[in-house]
């Protein structure tokens, strides 16, 4: 594998604290040296005035295959990851079949190999056929190569189930990844629960239904010492749930999504489906409190829930609209120009939360720079302005909610085990 030399950029490396200009070298795949490089090299990348900093991380991505291949695939969506700056992304088991035995595990792995784009782990289910009744064979799940276990998009509902399954993956060293949503609480719920909701005359999700399901899955993490990572969070109480379990010293990880941290419940006037998203997009008062999670580390990352669909799962009626929007080709983006661009958040803060806390709270070796790393890279230029515009997006999916926004930042080159991607 050829040397790669990347000069003059500014290197960020949360991990390690770093944050200064100077040259990288990357050796047979792996992180070389930092500093002042005088070596030779077969390929040299010129960086003056770009940011260098591990590749991104996404921990919450639907793939649809197997199954629903029309709206996505593990080849396409490997390579919208690739576009947005994300070297490693995590596929939820809701598919069709969902991921909840070793051998669907070991498919996604073997698809993502043949891409050879990002890395692409798997997330096994955590009851079989994600139907909440029966717990999946975690360990074998596990050896096949499960980064974490969820049944993502539905809510284990019996306490003494997800316990027990707090229980086991706490023996794979696995986390419990939880999407926290009590059905009994939010019914029939297509939006907040709220003035724009009873104007619109749609169906709200009151915040009860997220609060009361994180309430009690810290409990049991608690009581089980279980790792628990709740995501995709949306209520300014669920983040104080959080926090207050991080104080305890609870083994508890969060993340939230870049639309929760950047649009409100009112992007549903005018009863745009790209605003029906679940858990549901909720007031200000909530995004400022995301924010300050992001800020302050109790909501440790940023994961964009990407989620494509067919257009017509779109075009139509709000409260019949599939939930979902995509997000790997403009998470970096948005963030960069929303919260970056705000001065809110620093670019070292900002990339922590996409590198190396989602590696930390996947327990995965990734997202860092330090000598002996795997050379997963990108190079990023946060002068360039671009429009967002979903019909030249390299994923399936065109379902996004930032379409037509202006924004700045963009992934200029990934590296990925060494090799360069096409971006």
């Amino acid at each position: 594998m050829a040397d790669i030399l990347i000069k003059n950029g500014r290197v960020i490396c949360p991990d390690q604290g770093l944050d200064e200009v100077a040259d990288l070298l990357i050796t047979d795949g792996r992180i070389a040296t930092i500093g002042a490089v005088r070596e030779p090299a077969h390929e040299v990348i010129d960086a003056a005035g770009k940011i260098v900093c591990p590749g991104l991380i996404d921990m919450h991505v639907h793939l649809r295959e197997p199954g629903d291949c029309d709206e996505e695939t593990i080849a396409t969506g490997s390579a919208a990851a690739i576009a947005g700056g994300f070297t490693t992304i995590v596929a939820m088991p809701n598919t069709d079949p969902p991921i909840d035995n070793p051998a669907a595990a070991e498919y996604v792995i073997n698809k993502g190999r043949q891409a050879n784009l990002a890395n692409v782990l798997p997330a096994g289910a955590i009851t079989l056929g994600r139907e909440g009744t029966e717990l999946t064979e975690m360990g074998l799940i596990s050896l096949a190569g499960a980064a974490a276990f969820t049944d993502d998009g539905s809510w284990v509902t019996s306490a003494g189930l997800m316990a027990k399954a707090l229980k086991y993956a706490k023996l794979t060293g696995l986390p419990i990844m939880s999407h926290c949503e009590d059905p009994s609480l939010a019914g029939n719920g297509v939006m907040n629960a709220g003035r724009a909701a009873a104007e619109l005359g749609l169906a709200g999700t009151p915040v009860s239904a997220e609060e009361t399901a994180i309430a009690r899955d810290i409990i049991l993490a608690h009581e089980t010492g279980g790792r628990l990572h709740v995501t995709h969070v949306s209520t300014a109480g669920g983040v104080e749930l959080i926090r207050r379990a991080k104080e305890r010293g609870d083994n508890i990880t969060a993340d939230a999504t870049p639309h929760h941290l950047t649009l409100t419940e009112e992007f549903a006037r005018g009863y745009n489906t790209n605003a029906r998203v679940n858990p549901p997009l909720r007031t200000k008062a909530d995004v400022d409190a995301l924010r300050a999670g992001i800020k302050d580390g109790t909501i440790d990352a940023i994961a964009s829930d990407h989620a494509p669909h067919a257009p017509q799962e779109k075009a139509c009626e709000f409260d019949k609209a599939a939930p979902g929007v995509v997000g790997l080709e403009t998470t970096l983006s948005m963030l960069a120009a929303k919260l970056v661009g705000t001065d809110f958040l620093t670019w070292p803060e900002l990339i922590a939360a996409l590198t190396i806390r989602p590696a930390r709270a996947l327990g995965i070796a990734k997202g860092t720079l330090r000598p002996g790393a795997d050379a997963d890279i990108v190079v990023i230029d946060p002068a360039a302005e671009w429009i967002i515009d979903s019909a030249r997006f390299v994923s399936r999916g065109r379902n996004c909610p930032f379409d037509g926004m202006s924004v700045v930042g963009r992934a200029e080159v990934v590296i990925a085990g060494g090799a360069i991607k096409d971006v």
